[in-house]
């Protein structure tokens, strides 16, 4: 595990799939990453990379040839070296290897660094393609925040704001495969009441939300988590049956859609980079 830390927090992480595992308030001694409770979810902040969400029949065609990922990719399942590190500030990096090639046709560098500035942690991915040819992919952000419900709080206590959406548009989910509907959800003045319910169908996916800043409160006090995030274009908000957690996932590119081909260059929010070209983009959380 390695471990950064500054006045107000301290983060922890794993080597294997570069995973955030704790981010601690250092000023009230409190839990922001869910626990990993295998009862409900055993994980706490995957990186899903080079695939977002479940590919149709876990399989899709590059080039004519039929290849097999799991849901969201490899790149959580695998060890990531540590490139520097800091006392806060961690960069972590995978590359493309015989096994991966096996199942991804594409030579990649994933680097993604962990930095510590007063209350926030941001988190930031930069991807490059080192293939002598186009590389198609996607990378999301798959992060889960505790819910406090001890101390007189429940979890239909704790809201979600946004900046700028009145109302969500959800694509929903049949079979880990995206819906060709769509399905509306008013907002309260622009926030998203919290009920375990909610989830109850899966995820709640988002190709055209405006809002880049949400905040995660509750009615009872004060404290708050502020989330942005900048060059995902898509998003979603999830939570296992009856667990006291909320993921909030920016996104470059979403689940299969149910009448998608399985051809990659044609998938939903891929992207394409050029040779020796790279792509960028972060979240952050600050703790209030």
């Amino acid at each position: 595990m390695i471990t950064i830390q500054n006045n107000k927090l301290k983060a922890t992480f794993s080597e294997l799939g570069a995973e955030l595992t704790s981010l601690i308030n250092l000023e009230t001694g409190k839990e922001i990453i869910w626990s990993g409770n295998t009862d409900f979810w055993g994980g706490q902040s995957p990186v899903l990379f080079p695939t977002v969400g479940a590919l149709k029949n876990e399989q899709y065609i590059f080039e004519g040839k039929t290849y097999e990922l799991p849901r969201h990719g490899f790149a959580r399942r695998r060890v990531f070296d540590i490139k520097n590190s800091s006392e806060n500030e961690v960069i972590f990096e995978l590359k493309s290897d015989e096994e991966s090639l096996k199942i991804y046709p594409f030579e990649f560098s994933l680097e993604i660094k962990y930095t510590l500035v007063e209350n926030k942690l941001t988190v930031s991915y930069q991807v490059k393609n080192l293939s002598e040819k186009e590389m198609y992919f996607s990378l999301g952000a798959h992060p889960g925040f505790a819910i406090d419900t001890k101390n007189g709080l429940s979890y239909n206590d704790y809201k979600i704001a946004f900046s700028d959406d009145e109302k969500l548009e959800i694509h929903p989910l049949v079979d880990n495969l995206i819906s060709d509907q769509t399905q509306t959800i008013e907002l309260d003045n622009k926030t998203l009441p919290l009920f375990y319910e909610l989830f109850s169908k899966d995820a709640l996916v988002m190709t055209t939300m405006k809002s880049r800043e949400l905040i995660l409160k509750n009615k009872k006090n004060h404290h708050k988590i502020i989330f942005t995030f900048s060059n995902f274009p898509h998003f979603g908000i999830w939570a296992a049956k009856n667990a006291d957690f909320v993921c909030l996932e920016p996104w470059q590119g979403i689940a299969d859609l149910e009448n998608h081909n399985q051809e990659l260059t044609e998938k939903f929010g891929i992207l394409k980079l050029e040779k020796n070209q790279d792509w960028k983009a972060d979240w952050a959380v600050e703790i209030e």
